[in-house]
């Protein structure tokens, strides 16, 4: 492990702005707002605002606050993010992203996280962060070679805290760091005190008797998932069947890229007119410019390809192993998949803690950093008391 900063040649972004500056725009359908994709006018002027406002440099900066480094696992470079908590037994926590985040999107909870007394908070409720960035992702390349599916990255992560000198540790995670933690609580239970999850996929088996006398927020939650299944899930058939392709459009387009990202950043929030709505523009473009910067938007695609027959199989019905750790669940209403939780217990038999929040959507740590700071602390508590095993 070596220590690590981010340091974007000045050719790099000065490369960006004339890119930005000569973009080809096309026309646009009268009236079409987001029915179509992302609006014409609004993304010139995020464009505009990336080129001409944004500073990267202080982005970087606020990146390069925090420890970083760099190590290899299993041939493939992982960066990462290791705060140590003032508090000396603060309890070590194991946090990953999902696309298109990066570790960047967990800026506004690391303080609060892993020094609470600094923030309002018990000292009692420290952890200890890890936080890397997913292979083939930020600064995690090159992709060294195929297979980084769910089963290796948990695995990758097991040894990194393994040779952090972490031996008991919880684990967090939205998105695809939703599907890791879980499987770190398959695969790594001995090591895994509980995994907190922002996210749970819940897809019906086919038996009707599964969905008798749903209510109305089941009903609407049934909903959401077939409009992402007819209308949004265009990206993701995409990047499981044709990442490389995909990938020529998206480094040689700032634009380009940039729309790819937001879209997902408005349909997968409680944005009503536009992402900056619920997150913060610079923020936002803070991540946008991790994938430009790292022109990795096909290797990041490339966790879509690998996990293709799985995601098949959830949404046919197919139950998976066991998690062998206690779950907390943290469910947002504007997420892109909200869970039935009558579903939920019956893929997860540890469920030892369900919180229904009245707002908020995917991107939990930029849209409502407090409230998923307080949920993973009271998880935590749970676990400590003993009280988890006796269920939420």
């Amino acid at each position: 492990m070596r220590p690590f900063r981010i340091d974007v040649p000045q050719h790099q972004l000065e490369d960006l702005n004339r890119r930005l500056e000569a973009t080809r725009w096309p026309d646009e359908l009268p009236g079409a707002g987001w029915t179509r994709g992302v609006p014409l006018n609004y993304l010139r002027e995020l464009a505009e605002y990336w080129r001409t406002s944004f500073d990267w440099r202080a982005a970087e900066a606020r990146l390069n606050s925090h420890p970083q480094f760099i190590t290899t696992i299993d041939g493939a470079p992982i960066h990462f993010l290791h705060i140590t908590s003032p508090e000396p037994d603060a309890t070590p926590l194991l946090v990953t992203h999902g696309w298109p985040g990066s570790v960047a999107e967990f800026l506004d909870v690391i303080g609060p996280l892993s020094d609470p007394r600094a923030h309002g908070g018990d000292p009692a409720d420290a952890f200890h962060l890890v936080i890397p960035s997913l292979p083939g992702y930020g600064f995690s390349t090159p992709l060294p070679d195929a297979g980084w599916d769910t089963a290796r990255i948990a695995r990758a992560w097991a040894e990194l805290m393994s040779g952090l000198g972490y031996d008991r540790y919880l684990v967090q995670g939205g998105d695809a760091g939703a599907v890791i933690a879980l499987e770190l609580g398959r695969s790594a239970a001995e090591h895994v005190i509980g995994a907190h999850v922002n996210m749970l996929m819940t897809f019906p088996s086919g038996d009707p008797a599964e969905l008798e006398g749903l209510d109305e927020v089941e009903q609407a939650r049934l909903g959401r998932l077939a409009r992402f299944d007819a209308e949004l899930s265009g990206y993701m058939k995409l990047q499981q069947t044709r990442p490389q392709t995909l990938a020529y459009a998206l480094t040689d387009s700032p634009v380009g890229q940039l729309a790819w990202i937001v879209e997902r950043f408005f349909d997968w929030t409680g944005a009503r007119e536009r992402p900056e709505e619920v997150v913060d523009r610079d923020l936002l473009l803070t991540i946008v410019s991790m994938y430009w910067l790292t022109a990795t938007a096909g290797s990041s695609a490339n966790f879509y390809f690998e996990g293709a027959e799985g995601v098949k199989a959830a949404a046919a019905g197919a139950v998976p192993p066991p998690v062998r750790t206690p779950v907390g669940v943290a469910v947002f209403p504007e997420d892109i998949f909200v869970p039935l939780r009558r579903l939920a217990d019956r893929d997860l038999s540890t469920i030892a803690h369900w919180t229904e929040f009245e707002s908020g959507g995917h991107f939990a740590a930029m849209e409502r950093p407090g409230e998923l700071v307080t949920d993973i602390r009271t998880f935590a508590r749970k676990l400590n008391s003993g009280s988890a095993a006796r269920g939420a």
